[in-house]
Order: structure tokens, then sequence, then C-alpha cells
């Protein structure tokens, strides 16, 4: 018989262990049982060979921000063509002291005569040289040390060296600080602390949930030979394509996660098993064939959510899409083969304990689920004020994401004691704050060209100064720096990079006969937003697409899918409505500025892949229990009675993890962290806890619909075997 919650009784584990094992991943859960040792012992020696190839052959993480197509890309061509020396990035060292930095000639001439012979330097202009080098009241300067590439090909080691031997000046009075994309680069640390606290924390939440360290530890030892191998591989394939350098700690931020997510999937359906009677073997196969096809398949939507970004056509974004999507592989095949060998090695101290606490609180009178029974029948009593008060709030909170403003963070945002900022803060104090993030404008033309776009420029809205036309190494090709009179990121900057392309050149084109072209760090940083922000409409339909069509084939319904994408779009648009109240508008203390340009689109792959999983596991319990009774209601109340405890477990160590990179000192991590943290948070509680049952409540039977036409086209996929066909032969048939 089974019990209240449609649990099949304590009766049969014997045929758990036949019908499960039939399955394909019952079957890989036996294998692993058989040569549990061996498994284990194959995984260490793969992470261990992995690791040391990885040690020595290195990494060789770049950033590729090259976008064909666009006029920034187009300006570095041509000046490269030309031997232009604003073809490569360049270091400012500003000088400051208080009685002038004349004061201190010799001392600096000398430093910047050491600055010249260093590797990757072509060219040091001392701020001697140049009058405009100087502040007016003759306090502050600057020297230009121009580098033979972009500042992420220049090696990190000759940067150390460059700021090295110019900060050994700063004697007698002296300031020197450094600035430009390659210090910044340079003074980047270390995030490990961040993956270390989401660890212990999520630890921590597995001891709460299990009662026991053991059982907690599985899950957290699986994710983490899973994020070993992968971070090894990926170091290893850097060096055949590019891989962005801020890929590691994104990895490891989704390594972990998803690791501890999947394998806590399968644990806790280890431990139902385990409670109904099964022997530990038994228990596992059931687990795999039941939880591991959930596992699968959520895998799948990441991976599917995560390849989406090739389509964006962005050379930095792909790395890092397809290093995410290798750790999600193997953190799916973690789960489904290492984690069996390790429950078949610890499986009767598991159930010792498990058993233990199933007496302990049945004799309390516990049943488990029971809260979360009582909430969907709250919800279900009044769906629509459940339904209607949770989508209002959370459309609240996707209010702010409509004034999102993409960009890249410069040295402003940096933390003060750095020496980027430092020298940040004096270049806008002496010169201006558009000094820190120059346009170059280049000149395919004459001379008179030119000169002519320095007129028409220095007249222009929004700039501050502009310098003469410098002439290329071949003299075909002119640059002029323009200095905005608003800081790079500011919004001011952003206007006058389209007012210049739009206004302010074209007249000049059609009377001289040459091309201009705004380039330099700030227009790219522009142009990398506008990429984004036109190729993302064709990201998210491909994405929500093609998930919703693998939802529809495995649920055989047309308004789940429906449902689950308007549903994960709405708490992805709140998790970009807190980045922006944050790290924009400056909540919290948070330094204002633009939002990382490649945050929503990164956000966007993953929250949605991974909100799946939720959604796939809630469902599938749900469609479970329909396909055994029919009974709409029931079947909502016992899915989410048998999934919310160990969603909110899965979410809480997610968030966790997630939140716990907010500590990084990275303010890219900071954001990736919050808005991955909220957007599980919502997703969890909000979403799977009030919203969906409510939904589901409303749509009643017609939840299951699916046109005739579409039905005869579409492929049967069995998600998960009934949990009662699992366990009891006798209900196989559903009662109708």
């Amino acid at each position: 018989m089974s019990d209240s919650r449609g649990t099949p009784a304590n009766n049969a584990s014997a045929p758990s262990g036949t019908a499960s094992s039939s399955g394909t991943f019952g079957r890989l859960a036996a294998w692993s049982q058989r040569h549990r040792r061996a498994a284990v012992l194959l995984w260490i020696l793969l992470l261990a060979v992995i690791t040391v190839g990885s040690q020595a052959a290195g990494s060789n993480y770049r950033n590729d921000f090259t976008l064909p197509g666009t006029e920034s890309q187009a300006a570095t061509d041509l000046m490269k063509q030309h031997s232009s020396l604003q073809a490569g990035d360049s270091i400012q060292i500003v000088l400051e002291h208080p009685q002038g930095i004349a004061e201190r000639k010799p001392a600096v001439e000398h430093m910047l005569d050491q600055v010249r012979g260093k590797s990757s330097v072509t060219e040091v202009r001392s701020p001697f040289a140049d009058a405009s080098a100087v502040s007016e009241d003759g306090t502050i300067g600057y020297a230009t040390v121009t580098l033979d590439d972009k500042a992420q090909s220049v090696p990190k080691d000759d940067v150390t060296h460059i700021m090295d031997t110019a900060q050994a000046a700063a004697q007698d009075g002296l300031r020197v600080e450094l600035s430009g994309e390659a210090v910044r680069g340079a003074e980047e640390e270390d995030s490990g602390s961040a993956e270390g606290a989401g660890m212990l924390a999520a630890l921590v939440i597995l001891v709460l949930l299990f009662g026991s360290l053991v059982a907690a530890a599985l899950p957290l030892v699986t994710a983490l030979f899973a994020v070993g191998g992968a971070v090894g591989l990926i170091a290893l394939a850097s060096h055949l394509f590019a891989v962005a350098d801020f890929t590691p700690p994104i990895m490891m931020l989704v390594g972990l996660g998803v690791g501890v997510d999947y394998a806590l999937l399968i644990f806790y359906r280890y431990r139902h098993e385990l409670i109904h009677g099964a022997d530990p073997n038994t228990a596992a196969r059931s687990a795999l064939d039941a939880a591991g096809r959930t596992v699968f398949f959520a895998g799948c939507t990441v991976v599917l959510a995560l390849l989406g970004l090739v389509v964006l056509g962005l050379g930095s974004l792909q790395g890092v899409a397809l290093a995410v999507v290798l750790t999600v592989l193997i953190t799916v095949a973690a789960s489904l083969i290492l984690l069996p060998a390790l429950l078949a090695l610890f499986g009767r101290r598991i159930q010792h304990h498990v058993l233990k606490r199933a007496e302990k609180a049945k004799a309390e009178g516990r049943e488990d689920g029971s809260r979360w029974r009582q909430l969907a029948a709250a919800v279900q009593r009044r769906p629509l004020p459940s339904l209607l008060a949770a989508f209002i709030a959370l459309l609240a909170l996707s209010a702010p994401a409509l004034q999102m403003r993409l960009g890249f963070a410069d040295a402003g945002n940096d933390p003060r004691s750095s020496t980027s900022r430092q020298a940040y803060d004096l270049l806008a104090e002496g010169f201006g704050p558009g000094f820190n993030g120059p346009l170059i404008v280049v000149v395919d033309g004459d001379q008179a060209a030119g000169d002519a776009a320095r007129a028409a420029l220095v007249k222009a809205d929004g700039v501050a100064a502009t310098s003469p036309a410098l002439p290329s190494k071949d003299g075909r090709l002119a640059t002029l720096i323009v200095f905005p009179e608003a800081a790079p990121q500011d919004e001011g900057t952003t206007d006058l990079v389209h007012r210049l392309r739009d206004d302010v050149l074209p007249p000049l084109e059609r009377d001289t006969g040459a091309e201009f072209l705004v380039g330099g760090s700030t227009a790219t940083t522009q142009d990398f937003a506008d990429s984004i922000t036109q190729r993302m409409p064709l990201f998210v339909v491909i994405v929500v697409g093609m998930s919703s069509l693998l939802l529809m084939v495995v649920f055989r319904s047309a308004l789940i899918p429906l449902k689950a994408a308007l549903l994960n779009l709405l708490s992805i648009s709140a998790a970009l409505g807190a980045i922006t109240l944050v790290f924009q508008k400056g909540w919290f203390g948070v330094q204002p500025g633009p939002v990382e340009a490649f945050i929503p689109v990164m956000i966007f792959a993953i929250v949605f892949g991974l909100s799946m999983d939720y959604e796939v596991f809630l469902i599938s319990r749900i469609h479970e229990e329909w396909e055994r009774t029919e009974d709409h209601a029931h079947a909502v109340r016992e899915g989410l009675a048998a999934t919310g405890k160990v969603i909110t477990a899965a979410a809480a160590i997610m968030i966790v993890v997630f939140a716990a990179f907010i500590l990084s000192p990275s303010r890219m991590l900071q954001q990736f962290g919050l808005g991955l943290a909220v957007a599980i948070l919502l997703d969890a509680l909000v979403i799977r806890c009030l919203i969906v049952p409510a939904a589901m409540q409303l749509l009643g039977r017609r939840a299951w619909w699916l046109p005739a036409t579409l039905a005869r086209r579409l492929p049967t996929v069995a998600l998960e075997r009934p949990e009662a066909t699992l366990e009891r032969p006798e209900a196989r048939s559903p009662a109708r």
C-alpha cells in the first residue's frame, strides 16, 4: 500500500533493484558499485594526471576582445597596418610633488631611461618633453609608456618590472603611481578565499541537512573532483584556443554550485530509498535510475543555454562558454559514475545513520515533507492572489534592469589602495576626469584632413581637449587623441562616442574624402556593449526556444514549457535589476558604475540552465503523481512535498557558493556572484514554492495538454521512471 504522500510502502527493495538496474543509469550505477575501488582510483588518477600535466604545461589564458565589423576594431587594424604607435596600449606613470615635479627632474629622467630598456616597451615620452603632460600648477605630470601590443597580450611579468622600476623612484617627496589596463591586470588579486568560503558554507548546510559529516562530504567531494579536473583541462585547452583570464573563477563558481546541486539531488533520492527499505546497493541503483535522469537532462539544458553564447560571435565569451560547458559535463559524469562508487564504499555507514534519524523523526511524529504539503495546500486555496503577489514583487525588482547601462568599470572602481586607482585620481585632479579615458580618432588621409579633424573636434560638445594630428611611421595615417569632459564610464562619454561617429565626423569625410574612425579602449568598450545589446534578442530566442522544445518533449505538454520560460526570464530580469541597484545605482556603499557588458548574457545562460534543474525536478515529481493518480491537485501537493526540502537545500548551497564571490576583489566576479545568488534565491523560494504551485493549480488538467499534431510528431522521452514502478510491480498500471 502507499502512504498518504503517494509513496510506496516499505516492502519491496528487491524489485527496486531489479527494476532500476534495467535502466541505463541504473546499469551505470551497478557498474560503478561492482568496480567501486577501481572507479574511485580511476578518478583520482585522472585528476592527478590532468593536474600534473596542466602545471607542467602552464596556462595560456588570453582575452580575445576583437570585434570584427566594429569601428573600433577597424581603427585598431588600420593603426597596426600603418605602424602607428597608438596601436599598442600604454601605461601612464603619474608623478606628483608638492613643489612641482620639476624639482625631481634628474631622478625622473633616470627612472624613465630604465623603463625604456624593459621588455614590451616601444617608446617612453617624458612629461618634460610636452607641456600638456604637466598640470597648470606643475605639481602633477605623467610619462607615457607605449607598449608593443594590447594590454591583454603583454606578459604580466613585463608589466610588473615596469611598475617596480617606476615606483623605486618614489623618494624625497616624489609620489609615483601607474595607470593603464596592463597595470590593472597585473594588480588583480586571486579570489581563492571566495571559493574556500563557499565550500565551507556548503559543507555546513549539508551537515545540517543530513546530520552526518560523511553523508555531507560525498556531494562536496564529487563536486571538487569534477571542478579540479575541469580546471586542469581548460588550462591545457587554453594553448589551443582563446580562453579569457577570468574563466577559472567562473568555472569554479559554476562547477561547485552545479556539482553539489546534482550530487545532492541523487543523494537525496538515495536517502529516500534507504528509508523505504532498500539496501544500500539497491538504493543507489534506484536513485541513479530516477534522479540520475533528472540530473542528466538538467545538465543538458545548462549546456544548451551556454552554447547559445556562440551565436553572439564574441570570441572572449565563446571561450568562457566552452569552458563552463566542459565543467558541467564533467560534473554530470562525476555525479553519475563517481558518486555511486562512493555510495558503495560508505553505504553501510550512511544507511545506519539515515535509518537512525528516520526512526527518531517517526518517534517524534515528524512527517517528511509535511510543511511543504501544507504550504502547497495554502497556495492552492488562494492560487490567484498568491500568483499575483509573487509576480508583482518580481516585476518590481526587475524594473531597474530597464535602466541598466552596459560597459566596463575603469580604474575609478578599483580599491582606493591600488596604484591604478591612485593614478586615476591624480590624473583627474590634474587634467580633468576625461583624461582617464581618451578616444583615438584615426584619419586615413593627408595632413590637411587631420588638421580639419582637430579643428572640428575641439568645438564638439563633450570634448575637453584634442592633441595635434600625430603621423604614423609610414606617414600615411594620422591619429588624434581626444579627451572627453566626462569620466570614461560616464554616460556623457558614451554619448560623445556616438556623437562623433554620427554627427561630427561624417561631414568631414564628405568634405575631405578621408576616412575617420573613432577607436581606443573607451570606444572599444562601447562597441562591445553595443554588440551584446544588438545580438541579445537572437541569443534569448535560441536558448528559450530550444530549452522549451526539450521540456515539451519530456513532459508532453505545451503550457509547461511556456510557463517555465516565462518564469525563468522573470527570475533573470529580477537578478539583473538587483545588480543594477547595487552596482550601477551604488546601493550599500558600492562605487557606482556600469554593469560589466557580458554579465547579462552570462547570467542569462547559466541561470536559465540552472533554473531548469528545479523546474525539471519539481515538475517531474508532479508529473509522476499525475500519471499515477490523475488527481491534479494531489499531484501538485505531493510534488512540492517530495521536492521542497531538497530544492531548498540545493538552492541554499548554490546561493552561499555564489554569494561568496561577492567577497572577491574583482568587480566582475562580485556582480556575477550577486546576480546568480539572487536569481537562485528567487527561483527556489518565490517561483518554485509559490508561483509554480499556484500556476499549476490554475491550469489544472490543461497543464498536460499537447496538440494532437505535436503529440504524434514528438518523440517519447521518459525523464524519470515512476517511483511506484521502481518499487512496486503492482503499481505499474496507474489507477484511472
